[in-house]
């Protein structure tokens, strides 16, 4: 296949896909339309009005999506330009500095990453490495110390962990005085030598803020680990590189390369626990240009257990939920309706992906128990008999295609541009898995809560895989007992089809216990 080709190969592709997301959106609204059309009281009408503000907010985030993909296409083409006219080095080399923050971790990741990332290339002159060490366990920190003195590492030990990981990085700018401050995380083995001589260069442009690559994971040939590394997989193709354009890429906290005079300007990294995405926001909002470099250059520990997954998710929309008060409190200081745009959609995605699942769950609870006059629809009428079938059956079958379109998308979409059905579905499943986690994080930040996920962790209080999985997804079965109360009530009324509706919902959300059972 010639370059031609391959372009035109991936345009259609991105075109297929912003067709995908505007079909859910337009299906969405669809049944929206056929709710109103058969309400024949308030309790109907109060259903519909909800089911169409559910929609029209789905609506928009599937095309803010749908934007996002169509548009990442250009960035190759954008990005290339811009390393076309980026000299190189001359031998007049900054000075660099290479934090790597570190928390009650593995010794042996740790001396894995410390043993090979001192080999990157560069001036030993210029360059200096940190370890960030927040442990809370002593002998975790006598086996870092050591670590770092082995390795040539200036050694920062925190007695508190305030300000979490942007605590730790404020604290180690207070000691370090170098001009760029290149981040990695415990687990990150560089697997290009060149990052420092191959980034550095971009920042002659003297707006430059920061810089960052893609981040990856080493493959592993198992179905989960790989299936939860499309999470970031999907970001780094695609959101990243249409944020990019409009100069709003984030920051991921790692793999990244900063320049500490703007670092200064912003008055250090925001103390969060996404400290990544404020630092990025408040670049922008001071005026700094950022950018995204589609080349991975290290591998990092894949996430192999699901306790691990939803730690992190919980972090990640705790995180996000205190990002839209700040934003919506700070969004003055850009000008750009477009960035707004970005941040707000940034903000709200995990949210919105979590959120709408359980109010779309519910609402279909009302929609079963509200005397719908479901149509039963005959395809051959719908096909041939044309104008003989009522208005309505055309509407109801938006609603049907909506559900289709719901779970055929990420498993359609990860076919197409990762090669793999598999992992579509498992991605499709962990959404609905991580929906309540997700939420409960939001609740959580919302009432200013610990920031940390309340599930026991420790493996070693209770050894039966089945009663561990229980005792830590109650809230979560406890739903899905309710949607399976509701789907039996159902059947016994003679409404089949709502019954296997919600049926199908309560076997979605019993896959948290499912996975934490297997995925322990």
């Amino acid at each position: 296949m010639n370059y031609t080709d391959y372009r035109q190969r991936h345009f259609s592709m991105r075109i297929f896909t912003v067709f995908l997301f505007l079909m859910l959106a337009v299906s969405g609204i669809g049944f929206s339309i056929y709710l109103f059309y058969i309400s024949n009281n308030i309790y109907m009408y109060f259903i519909a009005v909800i089911f169409l503000l559910l929609s029209l907010i789905s609506g928009f985030f599937n095309f803010s999506a749908s934007m996002l993909y169509y548009r990442s296409f250009f960035y190759n083409t954008y990005f290339k330009k811009i390393a076309k006219h980026t000299y190189k080095l001359n031998n007049n080399l900054p000075t660099v500095a290479i934090a790597i923050p570190i928390f009650n971790e593995d010794i042996k990741i740790v001396k894995r990453t410390v043993s090979n990332i001192v080999k990157i290339k560069y001036d030993t002159k210029k360059l200096k490495f940190y370890m960030l060490d927040d442990s809370t366990k002593p002998e975790k920190r006598k086996e870092l110390k050591k670590l770092a003195e082995d390795y040539g590492f200036t050694y920062l030990y925190r007695k508190d962990r305030r300000g979490f990981k942007a605590g730790a990085l404020n604290n180690f700018i207070k000691y370090s005085k170098e001009e760029y401050i290149a981040i990695f995380d415990y687990d990150e083995k560089l697997i290009n030598k060149n990052f420092l001589l191959d980034l550095l260069p971009y920042f002659e442009d003297k707006n430059l803020s920061y810089l960052q690559t893609e981040k990856a994971y080493f493959r592993t040939g198992k179905l989960f680990p790989d299936s939860v590394a499309l999470f970031d997989s999907f970001f780094f193709n695609f959101i990243e590189p249409a944020r990019a354009l409009d100069n709003t890429a984030i920051f991921a906290g790692s793999c990244g390369l900063i320049r500490r005079s703007a670092l200064d300007s912003v008055g250090g990294f925001p103390e969060y626990v996404i400290e990544d995405t404020f630092f990025s926001f408040e670049s922008d909002t001071h005026k700094f240009r950022s950018l995204y470099v589609p080349k991975v250059y290290a591998l990092g520990e894949p996430i192999k257990t699901f306790t691990a997954l939803a730690k992190q998710q919980w972090r990640y929309n705790y995180g996000d939920t205190q990002f839209l008060g700040y934003f919506f409190k700070r969004n003055k200081a850009i000008k750009s309706p477009v960035s707004n745009v970005d941040y707000l959609t940034h903000g709200f995605g995990l949210n919105y992906i979590s959120l709408m699942l359980i109010l779309f769950t519910i609402i279909s609870i009302f929609i079963v128990f509200s005397a719908v006059p479901f149509e039963s629809i005959n395809f051959y009428r719908v096909l041939l008999e044309g104008g003989t079938v009522s208005v309505y059956v055309y509407l109801e079958l938006f609603g049907i295609f909506a559900l289709l379109l719901s779970f055929m998308g990420p498993v359609i979409m990860t076919k197409v541009y990762f090669g793999s059905i598999k992992k579509g579905a498992m991605v499709y499943l962990l959404n609905f898995a991580l929906a309540i986690v997700r939420t409960k994080a939001a609740i959580a930040a919302l009432l200013h809560r610990n920031p940390g996920i309340s599930w026991n962790r420790n493996r070693d209080v209770v050894i039966n895989k089945l009663a561990y999985s229980i005792l830590n997804t109650k809230f979560e079965l406890s739903f899905t007992a309710l949607i399976f109360v509701f789907s039996l009530i159902a059947y016994l009324t003679k409404h089949v089809g709502g019954g296997v509706w919600l049926m199908a919902y309560g076997f979605l959300y019993l896959t948290t216990t499912i996975f934490i059972y297997k995925y322990k």
